[in-house]
């Protein structure tokens, strides 16, 4: 198996596909040896190929499960002779609609994705982060981090944790030399908005700049993610529309709040 032969390492959760996938080759593409994580294993297979071959590795992971994280981690430092420069917890799920539409299985799955296993991951990777010297943890969380969004409201709840947990862990973690960035994207054309929107032969996405709302690339969020690796500001954000988002919400939240409402709720497919 390729290994890192002395390159930066970064271990990305997520990566085969959308923000993930397209901050792989970021890295790859400057030279970092990549540990390309997901549960779909076809895609990363992909992924590996189209970040080549020889510059990562893959591995099976469901961030669900704790156990599971301590034992893929000690597999990629192998490949590392022991180096974590960046862990990218940037698997994530969504479910769309009213609160009370939501199944009890639709609320575990994005607790326990979004939120735990960004938990677990941060706990495993820190003996190796805190071995590599100017380390960072990357941390995705939302705009919904930001204000609550109707028709996302668990989601909205993961990410304002998500976003809680990395601002505690940025002054936690400073004596052991690992810095915290929080990348908070706007809608960013992922699988999560891939799906069909009610009503309708579009997608989300396509719903969503029907209703003149903006979605970008994943490549913009992977080059905030790779300047959020090479920063030193905690909060970095994807997109003009979240840096507008960030400004009204810390300014305006009467007029967010008066905009979310004028908005219908997005629906789960």
């Amino acid at each position: 198996m390729t290994t890192a032969n002395g390159r930066k390492a970064v271990f990305i959760t997520g990566a085969a596909s959308g923000i993930g996938l397209a901050s792989a080759k970021r890295f790859a593409a400057e030279g970092w040896f990549v540990g390309l994580s997901d549960i779909d294993t076809t895609g990363l297979k992909a992924a590996l190929a189209a970040v080549g071959p020889g510059n990562g590795a893959t591995f099976a992971l469901d961030v669900r499960d704790r156990a599971a994280w301590t034992a893929v981690l000690a597999d990629f430092s192998e490949l590392t002779e022991g180096r974590l420069d960046v862990l990218l917890n940037n698997a994530g799920v969504a479910r769309f609609g009213p609160f009370d539409s939501h199944q009890d299985v639709d609320i575990d799955l994005q607790l326990d994705i979004n939120l735990k296993g960004v938990i677990s991951g941060a706990r495993a990777a820190l003996p190796w982060l805190r071995a590599t010297s100017g380390s960072r943890l990357i941390n995705i969380s939302s705009c919904a981090g930001l204000y609550g969004s109707p028709g996302l409201a668990v989601y909205s709840a993961t990410k304002f944790a998500v976003r809680g947990l990395s601002e505690a862990l940025d002054i936690e973690w400073k004596p052991h030399g690992v810095s915290v960035a929080c990348v908070m994207p706007w809608f960013v054309e992922t699988p999560i908005l891939n799906t069909g929107a009610p009503g309708s032969n579009q997608n989300v996405a396509d719903a969503l700049r029907g209703g003149g709302l903006p979605v970008y690339p994943v490549e913009d969020a992977a080059e905030v993610i790779w300047r959020a690796v090479h920063g030193k500001d905690l909060h970095y954000f994807v997109g003009k529309r979240a840096r507008q988002m960030r400004f009204a919400s810390n300014h305006m939240p009467s007029v967010v709040r008066k905009q979310l409402r004028s908005r219908p709720v997005l629906q789960q497919p």
